[in-house]
């Protein structure tokens, strides 16, 4: 080897360490070296400026309208604000890229962090990240829903929900909630007041059908002041489909499983001055036994029966299909005796399975669908108990 080439090694090394040293000792890395040891110009700096809303720290801020980014002199690339779990909100970007705001409402009392990052017309980076606080209401609104998880109901159940205070934007609210079904079959809300929603497909549900329920009211202002609690789902599951019709002209109860006709059971319906609804009504309660008072639904001292066996709601009102011990055997299939209610024999305590009251009671489930013809009386109001089937989805859809 030539010392030449030697002395050129030495040279080489000698400047290689001294790089090392001064990166080494903390160096700024906007500057280089150069053989001559002069510092080059600093990196340029990204002309896109980021701007969030509200500030670092912020605390209190509302859930909605509050937050919003922008950037001046260029366009964002990435938007990300996230909670404490990792959910993303949600979000849109303006068409030229220069804005960003929430698509949704914000859960109250979390901590959010928002990180950004924009390019100016040179394609060079900015970045941000920051976070903030959502509020605490002094005043939570629940909806209070008839479905529990995991349970089956009738094909006729409607999911139904009824909030502890009025809601003003009823628009905003109904965004919030939603029902699936597992088949993709359209599930609609319609509020029957300012406290009520209620949702159904068009038709009845199919067997076998999975639906959720979906909550996303915390956060959501349903009235001044006042904001939405729940951030949950809630599934249920669809039977098998039975529907009975009671006939006031033949006085009896016709029971069809799947479209077939099971069993036949003698009926009496509503006495004249007392009859019973017309319509579809849906099953809502089940009691072994229970107390009927008139004084409970109006009708001052008319009767006060202890014990009355398998007792189903159809309305709030008052409406059963139950059993009936106190009348003889001959007046179910020939005589209206009741106040309303369709009365099935049965006795005294609901001690015999083999009466018919018993039968169907043991053979039927919530939200199975009980449709009163030929009756005198009026249509059962839809709000009067989950019976939004006695609308057209028409009108059904109209209040959604």
């Amino acid at each position: 080897m030539s010392a030449k080439l030697v002395k050129r090694g030495l040279l080489s090394a000698v400047v290689g360490s001294a790089l090392a040293l001064t990166a080494a000792c903390g160096g700024s890395s906007s500057a280089s070296t150069t053989s001559g040891g002069k510092h080059a110009a600093a990196p340029e700096r990204s002309a896109a400026k980021i701007t969030v809303q509200p500030g670092a720290g912020a605390k209190g801020v509302d859930t909605s309208g509050a937050v919003k980014l922008a950037v001046a002199s260029g366009k964002f690339t990435k938007v990300a604000v996230t909670a404490p779990d990792g959910t993303a909100v949600p979000g849109a970007l303006s068409a030229d890229k220069a804005s960003w705001t929430p698509s949704g409402t914000l859960r109250t009392a979390t901590k959010y962090t928002v990180s950004a990052t924009a390019v100016d017309a040179k394609g060079l980076a900015a970045s941000t990240s920051t976070s903030f606080t959502t509020l605490k209401p002094s005043r939570t609104n629940v909806a209070y829903f008839n479905i529990n998880p995991n349970q089956t109901y009738g094909v006729g159940i409607e999911v139904s929900l009824n909030f502890k205070y009025p809601v003003d934007d009823e628009s905003k609210v109904g965004k919030a909630i939603t029902v699936t079904a597992s088949n993709g079959v359209p599930v609609v809300g319609h509020w029957f007041n300012d406290q009520r929603l209620d949702f159904r497909p068009e038709n009845y549900w199919q067997p076998g059908t999975k639906g959720t329920l979906h909550l996303r009211l915390d956060g959501v202002k349903t009235s001044s002041g006042t904001y939405g609690q729940q951030y949950k789902d809630v599934s249920f599951s669809i039977g098998r489909s039975q529907v009975s019709v009671a006939d006031d002209h033949t006085k009896t109860v016709k029971v069809y499983r799947g479209g077939k006709l099971i069993r036949t059971l003698p009926a009496s319906l509503g006495a004249p001055g007392h009859t019973t609804y017309n319509g579809k009504m849906v099953i809502m309660e089940q009691d072994r036994t229970v107390n009927m008072d008139s004084r409970t639904v109006g009708l001052g001292n008319a009767y006060n029966i202890p014990d009355v066996p398998h007792a189903q709601r159809l309305t709030p009102s008052g409406t059963f299909i139950h059993g009936n011990y106190w009348r003889p055997l001959s007046v179910f299939g020939s005589e209206d005796t009741s106040h309303g209610c369709v009365g099935l024999h049965d006795v005294q305590g609901g001690g015999d399975p083999s009466t018919p009251a018993a039968w169907f009671y043991n053979s039927s489930l919530i939200g199975d669908v009980v449709q009163v013809v030929h009756s005198p009386d009026k249509t059962v109001a839809p709000d009067n108990g989950w019976n939004g089937w006695n609308m057209s989805w028409s009108e059904w859809t109209s209040g959604s």
